[in-house]
């Protein structure tokens, strides 16, 4: 059995449009189920919680349409008691500043998947880079 692991979560252990197997798996499990890619909009935050398909959401903020979504969604799984953390794609320092502001706020009590900026980039578009310094990095 997983559960014997003590994973914090399983994330996206099916197909990104699938729905209803995360579902059947979620209630087997006492470990989260994580949604990553399967959570493009609120509307798809709705339909996991409907179908009980997840107890936990990677949330990507480009992924959903940008920050107003992305705080429509956050909010929503605050109010429903599912976890919500901040998920990281390959962002510049830009992104990667929105991604730290973000991930700081009280919705957020898991820690988000925020690299440093010497991860992906040599060079970035910014002046101070974004260091990751005994698994914390400070927030703009």
């Amino acid at each position: 059995r997983l559960d014997h692991y003590q994973l914090a979560m399983i994330e996206q252990p099916f197909a990104a449009d699938d729905f209803l197997d995360h579902a059947q798996l979620q209630r087997e499990l006492k470990t989260r189920i994580c949604l990553d890619e399967n959570i493009r909009s609120l509307k798809d935050c709705q339909v996991a919680l409907a179908l009980g398909s997840c107890r936990s959401i990677n949330l990507k903020i480009p992924r959903v349409g940008g920050i107003h979504e992305a705080l429509k969604i956050a909010t929503f799984c605050q109010e429903n008691d599912l976890l919500v953390w901040l998920g990281g794609m390959f962002e510049s320092g830009v992104g990667r500043a929105l991604n730290l502001q973000f991930a700081s706020q009280p919705t957020f009590s898991f820690p988000g998947d925020i690299s440093a900026t010497e991860r992906y980039f040599y060079e970035d578009i910014i002046t101070e880079p974004f260091i990751l310094e005994q698994g914390t990095m400070t927030v703009p």
